[in-house]
């Protein structure tokens, strides 16, 4: 367990677990998020997916259409930061080409059973050009941060292609049209 649906449930409710359970297949949750200068709603849906290896060939389903990940592992257990590059591969492989991901190291509040160093985890976020957070679900720290800036750098992508396809269609002399 690295922590995954208890992020979400602190993201989305304030609220902490103790007795959660492993997610079995895909847990789902929405939360809106105002940007920009006209203050444009955005909806997010956020898909807890299993972690477990028996369950990888159902979540690669969820990649497709996300537009922002976060890859997630636990400070306290070296095994789950060494299967990072693996699920990189699977979401490059399964996702979308422009998703935006950043990485985590979840359970920053159990620092006496840290086995994964941070310069580790931020080389690793370097060498695949994403950002990097350290949170803990069961105290808050960067939990907020972390889905905000996630949110923030896609809206904001979305928003850069948005204007980049209206200048190519105003450059066609058929007007500005905005999906």
């Amino acid at each position: 367990f690295v922590g995954k649906t208890n992020m979400i449930k602190r993201f989305l409710h304030n609220e902490f677990d103790s007795n959660t359970k492993e997610t079995v297949g895909v847990e789902f949750g929405c939360k809106n998020f105002t940007f920009g200068p006209h203050e444009h709603i955005v909806k997010t849906q956020l898909w807890d997916t299993a972690g477990q290896e028996r369950y990888r060939s159902l979540t690669k389903a969820y990649y497709k259409g996300a537009k922002g990940a976060l890859i997630v592992y636990d400070i306290t257990r070296s095994s789950t930061f060494e299967n990072i590059d693996n699920w990189l591969l699977d979401l490059k492989t399964n996702g979308e080409k422009d998703v935006l991901i950043m990485l985590i190291g979840n359970k920053s509040d159990l620092i006496e059973r840290r086995e994964v160093n941070t310069d580790d985890a931020k080389t690793k976020a370097e060498q695949y050009n994403i950002a990097f957070f350290e949170t803990s679900a069961k105290n808050g720290e960067n939990i907020n941060k972390a889905f905000y800036e996630l949110v923030k750098e896609v809206y904001q992508a979305n928003a850069d292609r948005e204007q980049s396809n209206a200048q190519i269609e105003e450059n066609n002399g058929d007007g500005i049209n905005l999906v």
